[in-house]
């Protein structure tokens, strides 16, 4: 029964884990409970009176109830594998008063001693199992300490590049070029370097989910209000007497349809084509999708 127990413990750590390696580490990032609780948070956020200052803060408090949740698992799992072991195989220091506590307050105390790599040294492990698993536990709580400071800086970047093209497009929708002004050399560079910029958005959504949750602000600077206008510029391009100018059009409209499909795919789930997809996307993030 004693082994059942830490059994079950050993597969809470397991869980949290997985769920750290999949948000984090693996490439299409298919994390299960920090999804979960990321989206839990912006569907609760989208029905609150004050939806932009509250949206506004979903993508960084998810971030940390997301690390919170995956601490709490751990020192809980740990705590768990300690328990039914508590106090026979531990040796405490003389002293302490720590053997006159309940055996599972011992085991999480123990738990977060050691996923705080603090090594206090009041209790300490007695079978030769124990001690092993111990220093284990310190290994994995400097791992999770690591893993939450690489998010932080992972996920940055991408709301940069995201916020770029839509400020760079929400530019190009003030001056509004016609066909005319985009049936040259120019336009063609123009069209083929907002497909290269459409499709690093693209891939930063498969690999960093999360970035879907962060509000990015205003109007101008909001990928959600101006994507509309991207198809609309690329519909200008492929309406050009210029072969390239239509060639890079059209890379440009294959760009914007993967991305319509990853968004619909991962987070929207409208099966609508790509224009609806966009205006989902605008509505969800309380915006007025721009077109034209």
């Amino acid at each position: 029964m004693e082994w059942l127990v830490s059994l079950l413990g050993a597969a809470l750590i397991m869980a949290a884990l997985r769920d750290l390696f999949h948000t984090l580490w693996h490439p299409t990032r298919h994390g299960g409970l920090s999804r979960l609780v990321m989206t839990a948070l912006w569907k609760l956020a989208r029905h609150l009176r004050a939806r932009r200052r509250v949206v506004g803060l979903v993508g960084p408090l998810a971030m940390v109830t997301v690390v919170g949740m995956w601490a709490f698992i751990i020192i809980l799992g740990w705590a768990i594998v300690y328990w039914p072991h508590m106090p026979e195989a531990f040796a405490f220091a003389p002293g302490s008063g720590l053997s006159q506590e309940p055996e599972l307050l011992d085991s999480i105390y123990l738990s977060l001693v050691m996923v705080a790599t603090l090594g206090l040294g009041d209790i300490v492990p007695a079978e030769g199992w124990l001690r092993v698993a111990s220093p284990l536990e310190a290994l994995i709580g400097f791992v999770l300490l690591t893993a939450t400071v690489s998010w932080v800086l992972e996920i940055y970047p991408t709301l940069t590049r995201r916020r770029v093209l839509a400020i760079r497009l929400a530019l190009l929708h003030r001056s509004d070029p016609s066909v005319q002004q985009l049936d040259c050399a120019v336009g063609a560079s123009l069209l083929e370097s907002l497909a290269t910029e459409v499709v690093r958005v693209r891939i930063d959504f498969t690999q960093y989910a999360e970035a879907y949750y962060f509000h990015d602000g205003e109007d101008h600077s909001s990928l959600a209000a101006e994507i509309g206008y991207a198809v609309h510029l690329a519909q200008r391009g492929q309406a050009a007497r210029r072969a390239d100018v239509r060639l890079t059009a059209t890379v440009l409209t294959d760009a914007l349809k993967d991305l319509a499909g990853i968004l619909d795919q991962r987070f929207l789930h409208t099966n609508g084509t790509p224009a609806e997809v966009f205006a989902a996307y605008a509505a969800d993030h309380g915006r007025a999708v721009t077109g034209s």
